[in-house]
């Protein structure tokens, strides 16, 4: 599929990134009903791919989403309602790492996509919120599960419930965003992450965003075993024997992803 309603996908095939750019002109890059279930497809598309080692999500126009087409929640049943967290969830289910890139407005359904995504790189302008509470309705894309379980109960209700905007310097403190840049910046932080992970055994990435997805609210008990099957499989592989060799041999390692 190449038609998409309101984003575009590139890809640089030399450094195996596929990017989707969220666009919409003159509507802040919202979201529609359409796009959320053409995004979930995409990302398995993607996940399949072997030439994709990586996925950036971002916006255009200098912001990444003001969030959702909220005239568009009406035409929806309830059923369908209850269940948009499933496709906003694709970043995570996604096996490959996935950068957001945020800029300017990262609202509602953006802000939800962010928070599924690995790693969130934003610049100094950024603002993050979940502003539903002021049409009568709450996050419901994943927004107040992840949210807590990635700031805290307190601090999320503190930004859920006053609909509150967080700016760059809060977001970082509060660990909502990895990193914070200048905006001329931006393009090169995610391009030079990007090439660090490069270097690193696509299984191992992978495997370890699987173990911590999993786990991170489960028991410890539970989040220790899946660990250690974990760590035992990956014993196992070429990317491990040729990491050991290379750290051995003082020399740079050539993963192969197998």
């Amino acid at each position: 599929m190449t038609d998409y309603d309101g984003f575009r996908l590139d890809r640089d095939g030399g450094r195996g990134v596929a990017t989707i750019t969220l666009d919409v002109p003159g509507k802040l890059n919202r979201v529609s009903m359409a796009a959320r279930d053409q995004l979930s497809a995409l990302f398995a598309e993607l996940d399949a791919d072997d030439s994709v080692r990586f996925v950036v999500l971002t916006g255009a126009g200098g912001a990444f989403t003001a969030g959702g087409d909220i005239a568009g929640f009406l035409t929806r049943s309830p059923w369908e309602i209850s269940q948009l967290a499933k496709n906003v969830a694709a970043p995570e289910r996604c096996t490959k790492p996935v950068l957001a890139r945020l800029e300017g407005y990262v609202f509602g359904v953006g802000l939800e996509l962010s928070l599924a995504c690995d790693f969130r790189l934003a610049a100094e302008d950024v603002q993050l919120g979940f502003p539903e509470v002021t049409i009568g309705m709450i996050p419901g894309s994943g927004g107040t599960q992840r949210l807590a379980r990635l700031i805290g109960l307190g601090r999320a209700k503190d930004m859920i419930m006053r609909g509150r905007r967080i700016p760059a310097a809060e977001a970082l403190s509060l660990g909502l965003v990895t990193e914070v840049v200048p905006a001329g910046e931006l393009d090169a932080a995610v391009d030079g992450l990007v090439e660090e992970l490069s270097r690193l055994s696509p299984l191992a990435l992978r495997m370890a965003k699987r173990v911590l997805n999993a786990v991170y609210d489960a028991p410890l008990h539970v989040g220790l075993e899946l660990e250690g099957l974990a760590y035992g499989l990956l014993q196992q592989t070429h990317d491990f024997h040729e990491g050991v060799a290379a750290f051995g041999e003082k020399r740079k390692p050539e993963f192969e992803g197998r």
